[in-house]
């Protein structure tokens, strides 16, 4: 359904404590803006992914409900994505206190940064800072990542495909598969990444891990084509700081 762009100030959610019904409604109109108001919709979609991040630290339940009514509005990215993302862990979704000790270890240092896609051959890996190295050649010790010209890292590839989602059969979402023998046994190979366009230029994924043979969800993030977040500056949801470089 269309969407004036001036109905929007009526549906935005509480930054601070919203209904998960209220952020769907907000988010669904969001993709119903015109391509005339395509730039607001992409800063506004990023600004409530943002947010419910934010709020699961003391709202998880409220906040995991709207992240999974948003990524379940999404359909795969459309047209596919073509190089380097900016990515964001939005917010993990394992039980207390672990959440909580992840999240600090988070804010403290964050090595992952990205991933970069290659749509001709369905395939791309992850963005590394530089201190990434050290931990991984512990963690894999006959694993070489690739530098690249910024002094960064790419490692773990994977291959993408549209599928339905695994927690979510009755939606279609592109597939993040990790299970190759390029990657590290331990761990990467189990990880399976489903993302979503939420409207053009913003997208949402959700990260499962492989236990024998169930999945479980690890948590959530979010992607932005790196070209546009070198050239603007985010605009936040009332309420909401936002860093320059998200």
């Amino acid at each position: 359904m269309a969407t004036r762009l001036t109905a929007l100030p009526a549906l935005e959610p509480d930054p601070l404590t919203p209904g998960p019904d209220q952020v769907e409604r907000y988010a669904e109109a969001l993709q119903g803006l015109s391509k005339a108001n395509a730039d607001f919709a992409r800063r506004a979609a990023w600004a409530q992914i943002r947010l419910a991040g934010a709020r699961a630290g003391s709202r998880p339940a409220e906040a995991y409900d709207s992240l999974n009514r948003i990524f379940r509005l999404g359909v795969p990215p459309d047209p596919p994505l073509e190089g380097p993302t900016r990515g964001i862990l939005v917010t993990p979704t394992i039980p207390r206190p672990a959440d909580l000790g992840l999240r600090a270890l988070a804010s403290a240092w964050m090595p992952w940064t990205g991933k970069r896609f290659h749509s001709g051959t369905a395939t791309g890996d992850n963005l590394l800072v530089a201190s990434a190295r050290p931990v991984a050649r512990v963690l894999f010790p006959s694993y070489r990542m690739e530098p690249l010209d910024d002094g960064s890292y790419a490692a773990f590839r994977f291959r993408t495909y549209v599928g339905p989602g695994t927690v979510d059969p009755d939606r279609e979402t592109m597939k993040i598969d990790y299970d190759s023998d390029e990657n590290p046994r331990l761990l990467i190979r189990d990880i399976l990444d489903e993302l979503v366009q939420i409207v053009p230029g913003a997208y949402l994924g959700k990260v499962l891990l492989r236990r024998k043979e169930t999945w479980r969800l690890l948590g959530y993030f979010a992607l932005q084509p790196a070209a546009i977040v070198a050239h603007e500056q985010p605009v936040a949801a009332r309420g909401e700081p936002v860093p320059a470089a998200a």
